[in-house]
Protein backbone atom coordinates (compact mmCIF):
# COMPACT_ATOMS: atom_id res chain seq x y z
CA UNK A 1 0.00 0.00 0.00
CA UNK A 2 1.77 3.18 -1.15
CA UNK A 3 0.85 6.09 0.82
CA UNK A 4 -0.46 8.00 -2.27
CA UNK A 5 -3.06 5.27 -2.44
CA UNK A 6 -4.13 5.30 1.07
CA UNK A 7 -4.62 9.44 1.22
CA UNK A 8 -6.60 8.87 -1.99
CA UNK A 9 -8.97 6.53 -0.25
CA UNK A 10 -9.20 8.66 2.65
CA UNK A 11 -10.21 11.33 0.57
CA UNK A 12 -12.74 9.92 -1.23
CA UNK A 13 -14.12 8.60 1.67
CA UNK A 14 -14.71 12.08 2.64
CA UNK A 15 -16.45 13.24 -0.52
CA UNK A 16 -19.01 10.09 -0.04
CA UNK A 17 -22.40 11.26 0.12
CA UNK A 18 -24.54 8.94 2.15
CA UNK A 19 -27.87 10.53 1.14
CA UNK A 20 -27.91 9.83 -2.70
CA UNK A 21 -28.06 6.63 -3.88
CA UNK A 22 -29.73 4.65 -6.95
CA UNK A 23 -32.48 1.87 -6.89
CA UNK A 24 -32.97 -0.42 -10.14
CA UNK A 25 -35.92 -2.19 -10.50
CA UNK A 26 -35.36 -5.27 -11.85
CA UNK A 27 -32.71 -4.30 -14.00
CA UNK A 28 -31.39 -7.95 -14.57
CA UNK A 29 -28.64 -7.56 -17.67
CA UNK A 30 -24.88 -7.81 -15.77
CA UNK A 31 -23.27 -5.11 -18.25
CA UNK A 32 -25.71 -2.73 -17.35
CA UNK A 33 -25.61 -3.36 -13.18
CA UNK A 34 -21.91 -2.96 -13.60
CA UNK A 35 -21.95 0.22 -15.33
CA UNK A 36 -24.57 1.53 -13.26
CA UNK A 37 -22.35 0.93 -10.02
CA UNK A 38 -19.16 2.34 -11.96
CA UNK A 39 -21.25 5.69 -12.41
CA UNK A 40 -22.80 5.35 -8.91
CA UNK A 41 -19.06 5.33 -7.64
CA UNK A 42 -18.07 8.24 -10.01
CA UNK A 43 -20.60 10.17 -8.30
CA UNK A 44 -19.15 9.43 -4.85
CA UNK A 45 -22.23 6.43 -3.81
CA UNK A 46 -21.83 4.42 -1.81
CA UNK A 47 -24.34 2.01 -2.17
CA UNK A 48 -26.52 1.04 -5.11
CA UNK A 49 -29.76 -0.64 -4.02
CA UNK A 50 -31.25 -3.01 -6.57
CA UNK A 51 -34.76 -4.91 -7.13
CA UNK A 52 -34.27 -8.43 -7.84
CA UNK A 53 -35.04 -9.59 -11.62
CA UNK A 54 -38.31 -11.80 -12.07
CA UNK A 55 -35.65 -14.62 -13.04
CA UNK A 56 -32.72 -15.23 -11.45
CA UNK A 57 -30.66 -13.04 -9.16
CA UNK A 58 -28.49 -9.76 -9.44
CA UNK A 59 -25.65 -10.29 -11.26
CA UNK A 60 -23.00 -8.05 -12.03
CA UNK A 61 -19.29 -7.93 -13.49
CA UNK A 62 -17.18 -7.40 -10.49
CA UNK A 63 -14.65 -5.48 -13.21
CA UNK A 64 -13.02 -1.84 -13.65
CA UNK A 65 -10.64 -2.17 -10.57
CA UNK A 66 -13.19 -4.34 -8.11
CA UNK A 67 -15.91 -1.57 -8.17
CA UNK A 68 -17.92 -4.13 -5.96
CA UNK A 69 -15.70 -3.46 -3.47
CA UNK A 70 -16.04 0.44 -2.97
CA UNK A 71 -19.82 0.82 -3.40
CA UNK A 72 -21.98 -2.13 -1.55
CA UNK A 73 -24.89 -3.25 -2.93
CA UNK A 74 -28.52 -3.97 -0.93
CA UNK A 75 -31.01 -6.01 -3.09
CA UNK A 76 -34.35 -5.86 -2.19
CA UNK A 77 -37.29 -8.74 -3.23
CA UNK A 78 -39.83 -6.75 -4.54
CA UNK A 79 -40.09 -2.72 -5.74
CA UNK A 80 -42.29 -1.59 -2.44
CA UNK A 81 -39.17 -2.69 -0.36
CA UNK A 82 -37.04 -0.89 -1.79
CA UNK A 83 -39.42 2.40 -2.04
CA UNK A 84 -40.22 1.69 1.76
CA UNK A 85 -36.50 0.81 2.76
CA UNK A 86 -35.52 4.18 1.65
CA UNK A 87 -38.53 6.33 2.27
CA UNK A 88 -37.79 5.42 6.04
CA UNK A 89 -33.81 6.82 5.60
CA UNK A 90 -35.61 10.00 4.52
CA UNK A 91 -34.46 9.79 0.36
CA UNK A 92 -37.03 11.55 -2.15
CA UNK A 93 -37.72 9.04 -5.03
CA UNK A 94 -37.03 10.33 -8.01
CA UNK A 95 -37.76 8.38 -11.89
CA UNK A 96 -36.04 8.73 -15.08
CA UNK A 97 -39.43 8.60 -16.69
CA UNK A 98 -41.61 9.56 -19.55
CA UNK A 99 -44.70 11.09 -18.19
CA UNK A 100 -47.05 14.38 -18.37
CA UNK A 101 -45.23 14.72 -14.82
CA UNK A 102 -41.67 14.22 -15.94
CA UNK A 103 -39.77 17.39 -15.87
CA UNK A 104 -36.29 17.68 -17.42
CA UNK A 105 -33.72 16.25 -15.37
CA UNK A 106 -31.66 19.48 -14.85
CA UNK A 107 -34.36 20.94 -12.85
CA UNK A 108 -34.92 18.46 -10.48
CA UNK A 109 -33.55 18.94 -7.38
CA UNK A 110 -30.71 16.53 -6.82
CA UNK A 111 -28.91 18.42 -3.11
CA UNK A 112 -31.65 17.00 -1.17
CA UNK A 113 -31.79 13.42 -0.18
CA UNK A 114 -32.85 11.40 -3.08
CA UNK A 115 -33.01 8.03 -4.95
CA UNK A 116 -32.55 7.79 -8.60
CA UNK A 117 -35.05 4.87 -9.86
CA UNK A 118 -34.30 3.20 -12.91
CA UNK A 119 -36.41 0.97 -14.88
CA UNK A 120 -35.76 -2.00 -16.11
CA UNK A 121 -33.88 -2.74 -19.87
CA UNK A 122 -36.91 -3.63 -21.81
CA UNK A 123 -39.92 -2.60 -19.93
CA UNK A 124 -38.85 0.72 -18.27
CA UNK A 125 -40.52 1.14 -14.66
CA UNK A 126 -43.05 -0.78 -12.76
CA UNK A 127 -46.36 0.57 -12.64
CA UNK A 128 -45.73 1.07 -8.62
CA UNK A 129 -42.53 2.30 -9.05
CA UNK A 130 -43.89 5.12 -11.70
CA UNK A 131 -46.93 5.77 -9.51
CA UNK A 132 -45.14 6.23 -6.00
CA UNK A 133 -42.28 7.77 -7.37
CA UNK A 134 -41.93 11.49 -6.10
CA UNK A 135 -41.08 12.74 -9.37
CA UNK A 136 -40.14 11.98 -12.66
CA UNK A 137 -37.42 13.18 -14.79
CA UNK A 138 -36.58 12.81 -18.67
CA UNK A 139 -33.81 13.12 -21.11
CA UNK A 140 -34.38 15.30 -24.04
CA UNK A 141 -33.57 12.71 -27.30
CA UNK A 142 -32.98 14.20 -30.75
CA UNK A 143 -32.75 11.31 -32.50
CA UNK A 144 -34.93 8.71 -33.51
CA UNK A 145 -33.80 6.37 -30.88
CA UNK A 146 -37.24 5.96 -27.75
CA UNK A 147 -35.08 6.03 -24.97
CA UNK A 148 -30.97 6.02 -23.66
CA UNK A 149 -29.28 2.87 -22.63
CA UNK A 150 -30.45 2.81 -18.93
CA UNK A 151 -26.66 2.84 -17.61
CA UNK A 152 -25.87 6.25 -19.64
CA UNK A 153 -28.93 7.43 -18.56
CA UNK A 154 -27.96 7.12 -15.27
CA UNK A 155 -24.88 8.48 -16.06
CA UNK A 156 -25.99 11.46 -17.36
CA UNK A 157 -28.41 12.27 -14.95
CA UNK A 158 -25.67 11.67 -11.98
CA UNK A 159 -23.08 13.62 -13.74
CA UNK A 160 -25.91 16.69 -12.85
CA UNK A 161 -26.75 15.46 -9.51
CA UNK A 162 -23.09 15.94 -8.85
CA UNK A 163 -22.75 19.20 -10.79
CA UNK A 164 -25.45 20.31 -8.51
CA UNK A 165 -23.57 18.92 -5.26
CA UNK A 166 -20.33 20.32 -6.24
CA UNK A 167 -22.21 24.28 -6.50
CA UNK A 168 -23.49 23.63 -3.10
CA UNK A 169 -20.17 22.42 -1.04
CA UNK A 170 -21.45 18.85 -0.64
CA UNK A 171 -18.37 17.41 -1.15
CA UNK A 172 -16.47 19.86 0.97
CA UNK A 173 -18.62 18.82 4.19
CA UNK A 174 -16.18 15.63 4.77
CA UNK A 175 -17.63 12.56 6.86
CA UNK A 176 -17.72 11.74 10.71
CA UNK A 177 -14.52 9.76 11.11
CA UNK A 178 -16.78 6.61 12.87
CA UNK A 179 -16.79 3.01 13.21
CA UNK A 180 -17.93 2.70 10.16
CA UNK A 181 -15.62 4.92 8.72
CA UNK A 182 -13.42 3.24 9.70
CA UNK A 183 -14.62 -0.33 8.89
CA UNK A 184 -14.89 0.71 5.45
CA UNK A 185 -11.27 2.30 5.34
CA UNK A 186 -9.65 -0.76 6.53
CA UNK A 187 -11.60 -3.24 3.80
CA UNK A 188 -10.40 -0.69 0.78
CA UNK A 189 -6.40 -0.88 2.36
CA UNK A 190 -6.17 -4.27 3.28
CA UNK A 191 -9.10 -6.33 1.78
CA UNK A 192 -6.91 -10.06 2.09
CA UNK A 193 -6.99 -8.74 6.09
CA UNK A 194 -10.22 -7.76 6.30
CA UNK A 195 -11.20 -11.22 4.50
CA UNK A 196 -9.22 -13.12 7.27
CA UNK A 197 -10.62 -11.26 10.14
CA UNK A 198 -14.19 -11.80 8.95
CA UNK A 199 -13.91 -15.37 8.52
CA UNK A 200 -12.26 -16.08 11.61
CA UNK A 201 -14.38 -13.65 13.68
CA UNK A 202 -11.65 -10.74 15.10
CA UNK A 203 -11.20 -7.30 15.03
CA UNK A 204 -9.37 -5.51 12.65
CA UNK A 205 -6.02 -4.34 13.25
CA UNK A 206 -4.86 -0.84 13.34
CA UNK A 207 -3.29 1.16 10.35
CA UNK A 208 -0.28 3.50 10.50
CA UNK A 209 -0.18 6.64 8.45
CA UNK A 210 0.46 5.21 5.29
CA UNK A 211 -2.39 2.34 5.30
CA UNK A 212 0.33 -0.59 6.37
CA UNK A 213 -1.01 -2.91 9.64
CA UNK A 214 0.56 -2.23 12.83
CA UNK A 215 1.41 -5.50 13.85
CA UNK A 216 -0.71 -6.73 16.99
CA UNK A 217 0.40 -8.39 20.40
CA UNK A 218 1.87 -12.02 19.75
CA UNK A 219 -0.70 -14.25 19.54
CA UNK A 220 -3.58 -11.77 19.19
CA UNK A 221 -4.55 -13.17 15.74
CA UNK A 222 -4.08 -17.06 16.21
CA UNK A 223 -6.98 -18.84 14.50
CA UNK A 224 -9.31 -19.48 17.03
CA UNK A 225 -8.50 -23.35 18.48
CA UNK A 226 -12.06 -25.50 17.69
CA UNK A 227 -13.66 -26.42 20.82
CA UNK A 228 -13.99 -30.00 19.16
CA UNK A 229 -10.25 -30.57 18.71
CA UNK A 230 -8.78 -32.27 21.96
Amino acid sequence: MSRERFEKFIRVLHQRQPDMTVLTDKVHKGQNISAIMRNAEAAGISEVHMVRPEHGGVVFHNTAGGIGRFTSQRVHERIEDGFKHLRQRGFTLIAAHWSDRAVHYREADYTQPFALVMGAERDGLSDYAALEADAHVSIPIMGLVESYNVSVAAGIILQEAMHQRQQAGHYLRGCIEDEHYHQTLFEWAQPAMARYCKQHKLPYPKLDEDGDLIPPAAGAYRRPKDSREP
